[in-house]
């Protein structure tokens, strides 16, 4: 796709379409705020997917590489706020009109992955672009039912936190980079866990840590699995498209029943998938979460399969365990939460920093 060969990702927020609803074709009015990365001025294009990437909680309503239907987008605007709070829709001082292909208005394809036009804003790093939205569709239409970020819904003329807005794949922008790197994961990547709309997360902080020479794009996903990734769809599809994936997945695959030879199976081929389409591999391990008996015993496996075989293939490891764990002696039991805390989160970010010097970033 041409739109990757121009823009990287200037925000640090995982918001690709982790679901779908069913609605009944009344135009709404939607906002969200995505903290923007790196300042200045420059052309965006806004990256959107019309597919879902990984399996929705228990699989009964939406599943991996799923076609949402096909929807209308009336209008889409944009503008920047200086912050943005969980309950508070800022306005902007200025709003531009996106297009697509020079129409105002685009109508959606099932399955399709498409962009907006070029545009230009000029802002400091840390502020919020708002994106207004006015769309309706009635069978599949995307959201992303955990989002992390501020979302409303206008509802008898005020603005109501919901979440079911369709949202972009990407916030990208036209910027030269030395590495285009990735965080594949599932919502311990997403970032849940973290305080809501703060950019606490474990990957936030790191990208932060490493700095605007490079371009960070989270790909997390809550509820996704390595079996998700391993289909080669969409979803990896997206990572194919960076110099670098950071990957932490496998965790609900125990949680849902997998078995450890699949999630083994399933890890190495997405591994051996990016290291075929040229990009480096950093893999970790499946991080603390509580578990107990037959999940703890495949908990070790899968963990030794990485530590002793996978690591090697890949082009870094980091073992998540001793930095988020209670203690060596349960090194299963999450000391900051399965999904890590903002405490947790600066821990990890940390550790995976002292590692990164090795990453060839």
């Amino acid at each position: 796709m041409e739109f990757f060969k121009n823009y990287v990702s200037n925000s640090l927020a995982g918001s690709t379409s982790q679901s779908f609803y069913e609605d009944d074709g009344t135009l709404r009015r939607g906002r969200v705020y995505y903290k923007l990365f790196c300042g200045g001025k420059m052309e965006y294009s806004l990256l959107f997917s019309n597919t879902t990437d990984s399996t929705f909680s228990d699989g009964s309503i939406s599943v991996r590489n799923m076609p949402c239907g096909a929807w209308e987008i009336l209008s889409l605007r944009g503008g920047i706020v200086p912050a943005c709070g969980m309950q508070d829709p800022a306005d902007p001082a200025v709003m531009q009109t996106l297009t697509f292909g020079g129409n105002t208005t685009k109508s959606v394809s099932p399955g399709e992955m498409y962009c907006t036009d070029p545009f230009i804003l000029d802002a400091q790093a840390g502020e919020f672009l708002c994106l207004e939205i006015e769309f309706r569709g009635r069978e599949r239409v995307p959201f992303h039912p955990e989002t992390r970020l501020a979302t409303f819904l206008e509802k008898d003329g005020r603005w109501i936190s919901d979440t079911h807005v369709p949202l972009p794949s990407m916030i990208g922008c036209r910027r030269d980079v030395k590495t285009k790197i990735a965080f594949l994961g599932d919502s311990i990547t997403q970032g849940i866990g973290a305080t809501m709309n703060s950019y606490l997360h474990w990957n936030a902080r790191l990208a932060e840590m490493i700095g605007p020479e490079n371009a960070y794009w989270n790909i997390g996903i809550g509820y996704a699995r390595a079996a998700d990734a391993a289909t080669d769809g969409v979803w990896l599809y997206k990572a194919k498209q960076n110099d670098l994936v950071i990957l932490c997945l496998g965790v609900n695959d125990i949680q849902k029943g997998y078995s450890a030879a699949s999630i083994i199976e399933n890890l190495t081929c997405i591994v051996t998938r990016l290291k075929k389409a040229g990009v480096r591999v950093v893999i970790q391990s499946l991080p603390p979460f509580d578990q107990t008996g037959e999940r703890l015993e495949k908990w070790h496996t899968v963990n030794a399969y990485i530590r002793d075989t996978l690591a090697a293939r890949a082009d870094g490891y980091v073992d998540v365990s001793p930095i988020l764990s209670a203690s060596p002696e349960t090194p299963q039991i999450a000391r900051y939460g399965g999904h890590p805390n903002d405490e947790g989160s600066a821990v990890w970010a940390e550790a995976l920093y002292a590692a990164s010097r090795d990453w060839g970033i």
